[in-house]
């Protein structure tokens, strides 16, 4: 069962130098976005002391400096004084993200060289490759959060119909740009890394640039459409974003 979109926050010590702020288990988009608007204003409001906010699909890890803390609140225990002041600060959150979604597609070529493990997709769902291509490419996926490498999205809305086990043995190297199925999720690689996801495709577009104002493609919150395309295509699409 999915969580309510009004659950209320529960913050945990991570150490003396974080507190993480959950909003429950689920990987729903209810829950998602009450984070995303907890996280925007954090950001835009930042707190004395704080270092860093990391949203992930139900949580908030808060990293903070607590010599700054205890500086600033004029206390002993700086871990407290942050609770406190992030108690006070999640109060004056918005229960929606300002953040308005972009609908961005995603060019992939499916199986062949570019996705090996298309046809062990099928077999394992009992569908044909052309069937696992046309599922694939049906949902709108919302961005959840990015993590694990620099532009990774984590995106909800896979089809049941498709979901497959993670490899029991990771690859020692998946090729950037690899778009994979790992359980009930799917993503793309945006760099060359060992994984453990069922390689289905390739997108050739760029997902992460470093040089670029806004370095990762995909933010939190957007909404991702795949679009099946041929190798040919592939080549003329390569490196762009």
């Amino acid at each position: 069962m999915a969580e309510a979109a009004n659950t209320q926050p529960q913050l945990f010590a991570m150490g003396d130098r974080a507190l993480v702020i959950e909003y429950g288990r689920s990987q729903g988009a209810a829950v998602n976005a009450r984070v995303r608007a907890a996280a925007e204003h954090l950001l835009s409001h930042p707190l004395p002391g704080v270092t860093d906010v990391v949203p992930a699909f139900a949580a908030i890890t808060v990293h903070f400096d607590p010599l700054q803390v205890a500086a600033h609140y004029r206390v002993g225990d700086p871990l407290e004084a942050m609770r406190d002041a992030l108690d006070s600060a999640l109060a004056r959150a918005p229960a929606t993200p300002k953040h308005k979604p972009r609908t961005i597609e995603v060019p992939v070529c499916y199986g062949g060289d570019f996705g090996e493990d298309l046809q062990t997709v099928a077999t394992h769902c009992g569908l044909s490759t052309e069937e696992v291509v046309k599922i694939h490419c049906t949902p709108v996926y919302q961005v959840h959060a990015l993590g694990f490498l620099p532009g990774f999205a984590y995106l909800g809305g896979l089809d049941r119909r498709i979901v497959t086990p993670r490899l029991d043995v990771p690859r020692k190297r998946v090729p950037a740009g690899s778009v994979g199925i790992g359980g009930d999720q799917t993503g793309v690689y945006p760099f060359e890394t060992p994984g453990g996801w069922n390689l289905i495709g390739r997108t050739p577009i760029a997902l992460f640039r470093i040089e670029a104002e806004a370095p990762s493609l995909l933010e939190p919150g957007d909404n991702v459409r795949f679009v099946a395309i041929d190798a040919r295509e592939f080549q003329a699409f390569k490196g762009r974003r």
